[in-house]
């Protein structure tokens, strides 16, 4: 039994050497260097807030996605109804053409009928300038590129030279935009 007892005691003796070098190595390692493992707890709770981010992301990325089908479905209605109010607007003067289709039939009286016309051509230019499409300006006018588009060169003196000349087919502006450029004749 002595041999147990001594035994028992050795054995006592070394558990508390390897728990005071343990204790030692504790207190001379530096705080930041000591891993601290969250409690099960406390996982759990962070994994939740995984999920709950995860989750949350899912449902902004499907809402961004209905919102842009949503906008692209509304530009694609919008461009195919686009002009339908100036083609509205547009439908009186049809109107008045075919009168005065019906009345160069009928007539005799050329001023009246031209007086007519005249009066439509009014109305129609009165219609463009409601929608903001101007007529570009070429009358002594100095050659623009962003204006005009010459078709040919004239040989017209000195003073006539990077002039317009004459204009064969007007221009029109929509806004500061041109949607169709002035084709004219420049002086050389």
């Amino acid at each position: 039994m002595s041999k147990n007892k001594k035994h028992d005691n050795n054995s006592s003796v070394q558990e508390e050497v390897a728990q005071e070098t343990i204790q030692e190595q504790v207190e001379q390692t530096p705080a930041n260097e000591i891993e601290e493992q969250p409690a099960p707890s406390e996982l759990e709770q962070l994994n939740e807030r995984i999920a709950e981010l995860e989750d949350k992301n899912l449902r902004m990325m499907a809402e961004f996605d209905n919102y842009r089908r949503r906008t692209n479905k509304e530009k694609l209605e919008l461009m195919a109804t686009a002009g339908e109010r100036i083609f509205v607007e547009m439908l009186p003067l049809v109107d008045d053409f075919e009168r005065a289709v019906e009345a160069m039939q009928k007539t005799e009286d050329i001023d009246a009928l031209r007086e007519g016309i005249q009066l439509i051509q009014q109305k129609f230019i009165s219609f463009l300038e409601k929608q903001n499409v101007h007529a570009i300006e070429t009358e002594n006018a100095d050659f623009n590129t962003d204006e005009h588009e010459a078709i040919t060169m004239f040989a017209a003196g000195e003073d006539k030279k990077g002039k317009v000349i004459d204009c064969t087919q007007r221009g029109y502006k929509l806004g500061e935009k041109v949607i169709r450029f002035a084709k004219v004749v420049v002086g050389e």
